[in-house]
């Protein structure tokens, strides 16, 4: 059993606190609104959620649940903290990060000259880098001490609750996720979830915060995308509800990982032609589709930041490992490989291809005339030694997963730009939690 301070009993913090409690903590409900403790210490819930108020009714005759105003206390009487106040967006758009700063500002307060363990948990949904940038120096001042020393350790443990489902989504979430900054400062925050049933993770504080910024912003735009392919049905006589009913039915590439992972530009004869006709009707039926405009506009920005990551390393030899549009195929249309060599090309680079799926004497129709049309002289270009590639190269450039055969970065006497990473900078998960 853990003893916990939840600060902020708004819908994250209550639901929280109450979870907590049924689970067998010891959970102190903190906040600054009168009204809201006095409701809590009554045994009612001072938001709506449904069950949440018999819930708390429950945890407060048992005495496992108390509300209080005072932070010192709280945190006296406990050994994590969990930060759950709000975090609204200014008129900017950027988050507004007062509410949390005040909490954990004077959470440090009511640590400093302790020298008993403790750890602070933001729950609140921030943007990387807030904790590490603002809250963290704010709780060393207040406390005075470093975090991370042993003493005082700061994460995070994002929420993925939806009102009116929110008791629901707390005992079945997707899974627990913290960030911490050393795997051994999680294990005190997944062990307050020992009653939940889901896989762990740990990793760092900066990814498990873009996590929560990913799903809802992957929300959203699942949302507008079912809208307007909804819009556009209702044009063509199709009907949207069951058109996205039978694209969620195929849980192998539709509703599944396939497609999200970071890394370069899409292409093929599929993806471009079928979005360019999407985008191309709604124009001629005066339908804004936004979203779907924004999907090849998006797509072109990677290859912009390739090509800049290229002219930035300042070397003119350059090799590039595949040029297909994805490993395991000669299909060259729309290749973003192939426009990226045309480009680099027509800038004056030295380019040399190694793409073994790729042979000439192989290509016909309409792969061979787009190659015609964009890479004329290929076969000058593309080279069978990986060696050769290798030598050749003051920069290779990676591409698809045709890199995957080789290790470059032995191979390469020059730097390595692998596109399939590079652009995205992806930081590990430190740990699966058990």
């Amino acid at each position: 059993m853990k003893s916990v301070a939840v600060f902020g009993m708004g819908y994250v913090g209550c639901v929280t606190a109450a979870c907590m409690s049924r689970d067998g903590h010891r959970v102190i409900g903190v906040d600054v609104d009168r009204e809201k403790i006095a409701a809590l210490e009554a045994g009612r819930s001072p938001v709506a959620e449904p069950g949440l108020d018999r819930l708390i009714r429950a945890e407060i005759a048992a005495g496992r649940l108390e509300a209080t105003r005072d932070v010192a206390g709280a945190v006296g009487e406990s050994e994590i903290a969990l930060v759950a106040v709000g975090t609204p967006s200014a008129g900017d758009g950027s988050v507004q990060t007062g509410a949390v700063e005040r909490v954990v500002e004077s959470i440090g307060k009511a640590l400093r000259g302790s020298d008993r363990p403790y750890t602070v948990v933001i729950r609140s949904t921030l943007l990387p880098g807030i904790l590490e940038e603002r809250l963290a120096p704010l709780l060393e001042d207040a406390a005075g001490c470093a975090a991370g020393t042993g003493r005082i350790a700061l994460c995070n443990n994002p929420e993925f609750l939806r009102e009116t489902t929110a008791i629901r989504d707390y005992d079945d979430p997707p899974f627990v996720l913290v960030g911490a900054g050393d795997p051994s400062e999680a294990e005190p925050i997944l062990q307050l979830y020992h009653r939940v049933k889901a896989e762990r993770f740990v990793t760092d504080t900066k990814t498990a915060a873009l996590v929560k910024y990913a799903c809802n912003a992957f929300h959203a735009l699942k949302i507008d995308f079912a809208n307007e392919i909804g819009t556009l049905a209702r044009v063509f006589g199709a009907d949207g509800q069951e058109v996205m009913r039978l694209v969620c039915c195929d849980r192998r590439l539709n509703v599944s990982p396939a497609y999200l992972r970071p890394g370069f530009a899409f292409g093929g004869s599929c993806l471009p032609k079928d979005v360019r006709a999407l985008t191309r009707f709604a124009q001629q039926q005066a339908i804004r589709t936004e979203l779907l405009n924004a999907i090849l506009p998006s797509n072109q920005s990677h290859l912009d930041r390739a090509l800049r990551m290229i002219r930035e390393a300042g070397h003119r030899k350059l090799g590039l490992v595949g040029l297909s549009f994805k490993a395991g195929t000669d299909d060259l249309r729309e290749s973003p490989q192939v426009i990226l060599a045309e480009t680099l090309l027509g800038r004056g680079y030295d380019l040399k291809i190694y793409d073994p799926g790729v042979r000439l004497t192989k290509l016909v129709g309409t792969n061979l005339s787009y190659i015609d049309m964009h890479l004329p002289h290929l076969a000058a270009l593309l080279t069978d030694d990986p060696n050769d590639l290798a030598q050749h190269a003051d920069v290779l450039v990676l591409a698809t997963d045709v890199a995957e055969e080789r290790d470059w970065p032995v191979l390469c006497r020059g730097e390595v730009i692998d596109l399939r990473r590079d652009l995205v900078a992806p930081r590990p998960v430190l740990a699966a939690a058990p």
